[in-house]
């Protein structure tokens, strides 16, 4: 039996915008990882630009995902982590990886010709 709502739900449509945006998931993903500084997460996400992931992260703090900790050092170090709000968002990356992992297919699959 299906736990499937069908009533439109405005929280999970938010939610799913949210994390939806392009390249939102895998800068989540990144965080979740430990990735602290904008550097370790740009270097870890091929073709993303900085202006982009700028504004997602700047979005993700407003959101209340993410806090942005500047440190006292010379230079400055800036730094992001993921609050409360944004670990709880672990299960649900890790189940939209293991979706992905299981049904969509890998690069190879895509360029074998076909038999």
């Amino acid at each position: 039996m299906s736990t499937y709502e069908p009533d439109f739900c405005p929280r999970y449509h938010l939610t799913v915008e949210m994390i939806g945006r392009r390249w939102a998931g895998v800068i989540l993903r990144e965080l979740l990882r430990g990735a602290t500084r904008f550097r370790q997460i740009s270097d870890a996400i091929p073709d993303i630009t900085d202006k982009l992931l700028s504004e997602r992260l700047k979005r993700f703090e407003s959101e209340g995902i993410v806090e942005r900790i500047v440190l006292p050092t010379t230079p400055v170090t800036i730094e992001y982590r993921l609050t409360d709000k944004g670990r709880a968002l672990e299960t649900v990356v890790r189940e939209i990886s293991a979706w992905a992992e299981t049904w969509l297919p890998t690069e190879d699959n895509e360029k074998q010709p076909a038999t």
